[in-house]
């Protein structure tokens, strides 16, 4: 009975260290490559150590996270190879995304695209790279969704954690001139969906991540990738 009781407890209680660990990482608060204590973090939460040791193997399985035995558990840092893998995913699935959302017709997504652009539009014009960059992101999610595929943004949404996404968006857009052609770009995108090209659509959506890697990779060291970018400092939450 007791057993019983404590199970859903310490379920929940690792649900919760996995949420949070994972929004942690993903958002840049705690830095690649950063060490990570079970002591700490059971104490922090208010737990076991089981319940954050099962939640760190889970972060390892999404790519967040290397556990390294008799050594210590460690936030990811991928190698520049790793990014670029993990781009050529991402322009599959986006590119997919923009055909599919083409053969949908006038879904709440165009819209929902239509006022991200607009407001893009203005973040460029004002030069508020973090307001763009934030745009950025919702039009690529909206894009997903748009796609109507569960199975689809069900892996988009796993591969985007494993690009810790929001850092790299950052690094990408503070190459010269970026921001502006990626703009243009995103309208591009959008106005083959309009017309219902679906193949060109999903061939300019392709190029536009392309451009987006390059545009990355030209803003980190030759010797490095993610222990460059550094991270954001305390979670303001």
């Amino acid at each position: 009975m007791n057993r019983a009781k404590s199970e859903p407890k310490n379920g929940s209680m690792q649900a919760t260290v996995i949420a949070e660990m994972r929004r942690r990482i993903i958002k840049g608060y705690v830095e690649p490559g950063a060490s990570l204590s079970e002591a700490a973090l059971a104490d922090e939460f208010g737990v076991s150590r089981t319940p954050v040791r099962e939640a760190l193997k889970q972060l390892q399985t999404e790519g967040l996270v290397e556990i390294r035995p008799r050594v210590g558990t460690f936030v990811t840092v991928p190698s520049r190879r790793e990014i670029t893998e993990l781009f050529e995913m991402k322009e599959l699935m986006e590119g997919a995304a923009a055909r599919l959302l083409a053969q949908r017709g006038r879904v709440p997504e165009i819209d929902s695209l239509e006022r991200n652009l607009r407001e893009a539009d203005a973040a460029v014009e004002e030069d508020d790279r973090e307001r763009y960059a934030l745009l950025v992101q919702e039009f690529h999610d909206l894009l997903i969704v748009g796609s109507d595929n569960n199975k689809l943004q069900a892996h988009y949404r796993t591969l985007m954690n494993q690009l810790a996404y929001p850092r790299l968006v950052n690094t990408s857009l503070s190459q010269p001139g970026r921001a502006i052609q990626s703009d243009r770009e995103h309208h591009l995108v959008l106005e083959l969906i309009l017309e219902k090209d679906g193949d060109s659509a999903e061939r300019v959506m392709r190029e536009h991540v392309r451009a987006s890697r390059r545009a990355l990779l030209a803003g980190l060291p030759v010797g490095g990738a993610f222990e460059a970018l550094g991270g954001k400092g305390p979670d303001p939450a």
